[in-house]
């Protein structure tokens, strides 16, 4: 992309429309633009790849524990919580039902387990609760796992499903959770600096506690990605027309431990198709588009091709990586 396409700007006096998005999109805009475009641009959808096994163990698990909370008091125990993990285990991308089986009693002791380190008497803010703000650039909303109130604060809880150790960088450098914290404070006019994550496998919990600077910084890089993604969708609109409504399913082109993946969910989309099990997926291909849109939304090759929905699009990233299988990503 030329560097004069990033830098037109509105006339003087006319603003520009607000970029809406969720943390999701503006990571998919800095992890690979081509991918960008398939997901949010490009309609009807390219066909995607099928259903990653460790997509359905983060999705089931989180809905469970959304649901445990709903529960009546005295119904949260873990017995419930391995129960409700039972009762919407996704088996989409396993090798089999071998393997499913395996899973779901692994997920059922990783949510039991949860459970009985949580006191089921101190309700959280909200479960699965979406946020919003907004600049005068950006429109960004998102959907919390939890949000809990410690003292006279907020504090932003994301579940971790994944077989990666996390860091404490995992939870400072992430724009989603940032954004979750921003978002929540302005809309419930309470302090929230504490973020945190849950490694669920592991038991471990690792927060970072930002400053008002720390996450006016990271609202500056949204703004910032937001006006190089919002250029670059007038453009598109301008050759190719208006796309139609997002539908897309967010199913993370990478294991279940990406540091702002939402195991397969945001506000942009739902684990429903994951839920209806596994169904044949009609092979739709990309539109053609002109050497100048190409090049604005141009590829970001890498291992982490092998992970993406979008792959067999995408000559650069077939051969930047092997293909992965959907069962993969699980930590065997």
């Amino acid at each position: 992309m030329t560097a004069e396409v990033y830098d037109q700007l509105p006339l003087e006096g006319m603003p520009r429309r607000l970029y809406s998005c969720t943390p999701s999109r503006l990571n998919a805009w800095l992890d690979c633009r081509r991918r960008y475009r398939f997901t949010y641009l490009d309609r009807p959808q390219p066909s995607k790849g099928p259903g990653w096994a460790h997509n359905s163990v983060g999705a089931s698990v989180h809905n469970a524990l959304a649901a445990w909370w709903r529960e009546p008091y005295e119904r949260r125990t873990p017995l419930t919580a391995a129960i409700l993990l039972s009762n919407g285990w996704i088996t989409e991308g396993f090798r089999d039902a071998e393997q499913s089986a395996q899973w779901l009693g692994r997920a059922r002791d990783l949510v039991s387990g949860y459970v009985g380190t949580l006191d089921p008497s101190d309700d959280p803010v909200g479960v699965e609760r979406t946020v919003a703000t907004r600049t005068k650039v950006i429109a960004v909303s998102g959907r919390i796992d939890r949000l809990d109130r410690r003292g006279d604060e907020l504090v932003v809880v994301d579940y971790k499903t994944g077989r990666r150790p996390l860091t404490q960088d995992d939870a400072r450098s992430s724009l989603a959770l940032a954004i979750y914290a921003i978002a929540a404070s302005r809309m419930m006019r309470t302090p929230c600096h504490s973020v945190e994550l849950h490694h669920l496998p592991t038991g471990e919990i690792v927060e970072w506690r930002h400053t008002d600077e720390s996450l006016g910084r990271h609202l500056g890089r949204a703004e910032e990605v937001a006006v190089e993604a919002a250029t670059a969708d007038e453009r598109y609109r301008e050759v190719m027309g208006a796309p139609g409504p997002v539908r897309a399913r967010s199913s993370r082109a990478a294991p279940a431990d990406t540091a702002d993946g939402k195991s397969g969910r945001d506000a942009g989309g739902t684990v429903s198709e994951a839920a209806s099990g596994p169904r044949e997926r009609p092979h739709v291909g990309p539109p053609a588009v002109s050497a100048e849109l190409d090049a604005m939304f141009a590829p970001t090759p890498g291992p982490i091709c092998g992970w993406c929905d979008f792959r067999r699009h995408c000559p650069e990233g077939l051969a930047a990586a092997p293909e992965r299988r959907p069962w993969d990503g699980l930590a065997e």
